[in-house]
């Protein structure tokens, strides 16, 4: 839904959350990889990356704590001692993760790479908790994600981690017509393919920011499962397609 909640903003809908299914392509085959999940996606107008991730933490922490609260029967038939996590959860940027992997783990990764799933490990074995990864590369970012103007080869994406897995990302979005126009052709790809997107920015477009959720790595996570598929009642990934 992103390019759609993202138009939505130059509509005049200022605040816009969608909770639905989303399909990928996905090429990963791995206990926490579905090419169909149920994803909650929020889009702000006037808002910034920081004022999102406060939102976005916000919902974790509510849906724990309603799960804590409410769920008590369920969780003790699962022998879950289920602990609500403290806010503001802590951030660090990529560069920082990138040289705390290094430093302390010998990881050997160059500035731009995206963080394997080694690098992931390490960073939620030592942070232990819940954190934001932040300051990401623009190069390895989607186009509509805002860089820096004075770094514009940093940008204002986010990814919200579990000390297991990603869980959520999101960003502060280019708003400005000719700059959007500008990354779409930086990674690769037509303008022309675009074109019902990109007229909504001509018209003017606020600075908006937002994110998507993952409710199944959210689930699976908070219910500390071994595979995703546990946490969907008919999950469809690389090997099923017809549950």
């Amino acid at each position: 839904p992103q390019l759609y909640k993202q138009m939505l903003m130059g509509a005049g809908m200022d605040r816009v959350f969608e909770i639905g299914p989303i399909f990928r392509a996905e090429e990963h085959d791995t206990r926490r990889h579905l090419n169909e999940a149920i994803s909650i996606d929020v889009e702000i107008s006037f808002a910034d990356d920081k004022e999102v991730m406060s939102i976005l933490e916000g919902a974790v922490v509510e849906a724990y704590r309603y799960v804590a609260e409410n769920c008590s029967y369920q969780l003790g038939v699962m022998g879950l001692d289920l602990q609500v996590p403290k806010t503001p959860f802590r951030r660090i940027t990529y560069t920082e993760a990138l040289e705390m992997a290094s430093e302390k783990a010998g990881v050997k990764m160059q500035w731009g790479d995206d963080l394997d799933t080694e690098t992931e490990r390490f960073l939620g074995e030592t942070i232990g908790e819940h954190y934001f990864l932040t300051d990401w590369p623009s190069a390895i970012k989607p186009y509509y994600t805002l860089p820096y103007e004075d770094k514009p080869e940093i940008c204002r994406g986010f990814d919200l981690m579990h000390p297991r897995m990603e869980l959520a990302s999101g960003a502060q979005r280019v708003h400005d017509y000719s700059l959007l126009v500008e990354r779409i052709k930086e990674k690769g790809l037509d303008p022309g393919g675009f074109e019902f997107y990109l007229t909504a920015f001509k018209y003017g477009m606020p600075p908006h920011a937002g994110w998507g959720l993952g409710l199944s790595r959210l689930v699976m996570t908070m219910l500390k499962l071994e595979n995703i598929r546990d946490a969907v009642i008919f999950p469809r990934d690389r090997r099923r397609l017809v549950p």
